[in-house]
């Protein structure tokens, strides 16, 4: 099984002109997206908590988090991003990815469109009587 790469366009906001581009590893087991937080704060970012993880070695670590704007081919969306300290390389997770509307296809080791469901209660908005 081979690692995935990507590169996506990271900003404080959707009409920010500040961007930078990352090149991340694909991490569809990882909940929130990793930047580097030297990075994050040349475009002025802020974190607002601190969350603690465990690695998977158990190790417990904290990180500060902050919202970011991802870009991808075109499509972007808003989500948490980890300040990553020293040796922390760029992950994106799954909340990124499925704000963006992407799943990681396991065989071809792409990214590709998510298949996006909306559940319905009733038939054609009706209401059940009874």
């Amino acid at each position: 099984m081979g690692l995935t790469h990507v590169t996506l366009t990271v900003k404080p906001s959707r009409d920010h002109p500040e961007s930078i581009e990352v090149k991340f590893l694909v991490d569809s087991g990882a909940v929130y997206s990793l930047v580097p937080g030297e990075q994050l704060k040349k475009l002025k970012l802020k974190a607002h908590r601190s969350v603690k993880f465990v690695l998977a070695d158990g190790t417990e670590i904290e990180r500060q988090v902050g919202d970011a704007y991802f870009e991808y081919q075109g499509q972007g969306s808003a989500g948490p991003v980890i300040f990553g300290e020293a040796g922390n390389e760029p992950l994106l997770g799954a909340l990124t990815l499925e704000s963006l509307g992407l799943v990681l296809n396991p065989f071809s080791r792409e990214l590709q469109p998510m298949r996006i469901m909306l559940a319905r209660t009733s038939a054609r908005g009706e209401r059940s009587h009874g």
